[in-house]
């Protein structure tokens, strides 16, 4: 009987489950994603205004994008892992 409560603490050796792992992969790459979309706009010559920096999807989407990524990572940490009871 110890050596299958030994087995089963062997098991248990990461502190998340397979998912969790999943979901926060998925929460990095929308964070990628968010600040891919934050890129550009610059100018090659410092003299001249390039009014592209200040476009809605800089200031305002990729922001909103990033934010929800961290918020997800957020879920994907604080998810319980689903137990499988044998």
């Amino acid at each position: 009987m110890s050596k299958q409560i030994e087995n089963k603490q062997q098991k248990e050796t990461f502190a998340l489950g397979r998912e969790n792992y999943k979901l926060m992969i998925i929460g990095v790459i929308v964070i990628v994603f968010g600040f891919l979309l934050m890129m550009g706009g610059g100018s090659d010559d410092p003299t001249v205004f390039n009014p592209e920096v200040f476009s809605f999807r800089r200031i305002t989407l990729a922001p909103v994008i990033v934010l929800a990524g961290f918020l997800f990572e957020i879920y994907a940490i604080m998810k319980k892992p689903k137990t499988t009871e044998e």
